[in-house]
């Protein structure tokens, strides 16, 4: 179940977050490295070229889509992630459970559409507005789905 003013807010959110994106895109031009690299021990995402580390941002981790499942799981509900990474997703599911959007309190949210990428993003979206992060990026897995990571800090490498 989701309250009447979900979709609309959920829509905003999503438009929020794509602002912020363009945003870091222009400052830190993050889609034109060469590579990226996260390291979840560290709780950081790197973004370098030839000559190495460019962009390091503080991470905490959304969740996950999956192909196999057609599904999102919570960060907060992944026992494999390491427990400081999931703060944010902890807030996200707070605020699910006060405000009665099961998208958000519930650990695993089926993908209805048939676009599990937009799905993500969506719930991405209202993570980065609840917890007023910088801005998102997806990161696509082997089995075809993606870890979504929510920026907390960002800088240049020098």
């Amino acid at each position: 179940m989701q309250p009447e003013w979900y979709p609309a807010w959920r829509d905003e959110a999503f438009e929020q977050l794509a602002a912020k994106n363009a945003r870091l895109e222009q400052d830190f031009r993050l889609g034109h490295w060469t590579r990226y690299n996260y390291d979840l021990a560290a709780g950081k995402l790197i973004f370098s070229d030839k000559a190495g580390a460019k962009v390091i941002s503080e991470i905490q981790i959304a969740g996950s889509t999956s192909a196999k499942a057609g599904n999102w799981l919570w960060a907060w509900a992944n026992s494999n992630l390491p427990g400081d990474l999931v703060g944010d997703a902890k807030l996200i599911r707070a605020f699910g459970e006060k405000k009665g959007v099961d998208d958000l309190a519930q650990a695993y949210v089926d993908d209805t559409s048939g676009d599990l990428d937009a799905l993500g993003w969506e719930l991405t979206a209202a993570m980065v507005r609840v917890c007023n992060a910088l801005g998102a990026y997806r990161s696509s897995r082997g089995e075809g789905g993606a870890l979504y990571l929510v920026f907390k800090s960002i800088r240049w490498a020098n």
